[in-house]
């Protein structure tokens, strides 16, 4: 029994820097090509993917905005309903975007595919459709600390992904239609990515904590690589768009091991109060111990 109490704690142990090991493996996986590229160009190839592979969809994005909209009604009126079909809904557009913006015909490079990406958002999808099915994901807006609310502007700033590209050139554009019909939101991963862990954030811990740790942390792998955009001066603002990919996951990642080291040191100090008291209860009072076994005392000895 000790033997495979020691067993499941290592295997506790180990199973999220594997679980993380694989999510960075996958990130590198090399992409395909119609026609052979140097892998030197790889970051080339990919802004090729992307520059082209959302177009053609382009008018749909009011839809994913909408549906938003509407399951955070629901999770507002009935939060274990409305939980699920959050995390359903994620799950799917997690496939979505698996299916359309990681593949693209390239003028160079002939058909394209971001492979690591692909990998991806088909396993996340996979975990968020998951946790519907279990309904680990209850969205309580009241119960939320206020700090999390602080994160909203970053959340908002990806859902309204305010950029407009000329001639290769991003620049802000914060027309107000683009709250409902921007392309980016539910197209792109990372758009979604950044609203998907700030409802998470404000669920946590009434939200799965596999779910969150594996979706911020392929966020995080992300965030990392799109600092490139501050490289090249005239796809900065794409830089500032991309920071929530970098912020929310860190404070995701921060928040689940945080407080769920916290939770485990407090049962256990319960735990040891309530040996403690049952030890302390099982032994016998010593002054009751004592009058019970001293013989008794002769008053004719006494002089009394």
């Amino acid at each position: 029994m000790v033997g495979l109490s020691s067993s499941a704690g290592q295997l506790r142990r180990w199973f999220y820097p594997l679980v993380f090991t694989l999510l960075v493996v996958i990130a590198f996986l090399p992409l395909y090509t119609e026609r052979p590229y140097d892998p030197r160009d790889t970051q080339a190839v990919i802004t090729a993917i992307l520059m082209r592979s959302i177009q053609p969809y382009a008018a749909f994005g009011w839809t994913f905005h909408v549906l938003t909209i509407a399951l955070l009604g629901l999770a507002l009126a009935r939060p274990s309903l409305g939980g699920r079909a959050l995390a359903a809904y994620f799950g799917l557009n997690h496939w979505i975007i698996a299916v359309l913006q990681t593949s693209a015909y390239t003028e160079t490079y002939g058909f394209a595919v971001h492979t690591g990406a692909l990998v991806a958002c088909v396993l996340l999808g996979a975990v968020w459709l998951w946790v519907a099915v279990r309904g680990e994901f209850t969205l309580s807006l009241s119960a939320s600390p206020r700090w999390r609310w602080g994160l909203l502007p970053l959340a908002m700033l990806a859902f309204w992904s305010p950029v407009a590209v000329e001639d290769g050139r991003a620049q802000p554009d914060f027309s107000p239609h683009l709250l409902l019909t921007s392309p980016e939101y539910g197209l792109a991963y990372c758009f979604v990515t950044p609203v998907l862990l700030f409802l998470a954030i404000l669920a946590y811990p009434r939200v799965n904590r596999f779910a969150l740790r594996v979706t911020a942390f392929n966020g995080l792998i992300y965030g990392v690589f799109n600092l490139r955009y501050w490289a090249s001066p005239e796809l900065e603002w794409m830089g500032v768009l991309h920071l929530p990919l970098l912020v929310l996951p860190l404070v995701a990642l921060g928040l689940s091991f945080k407080l769920h080291s916290s939770s485990k040191l407090m049962r256990s100090l319960e735990d040891r109060s309530d040996i403690l008291g049952a030890c302390a209860a099982s032994q016998p009072d010593s002054s009751n111990a004592q009058t019970t076994t001293s013989p008794p005392r002769d008053s004719s000895a006494t002089g009394i």
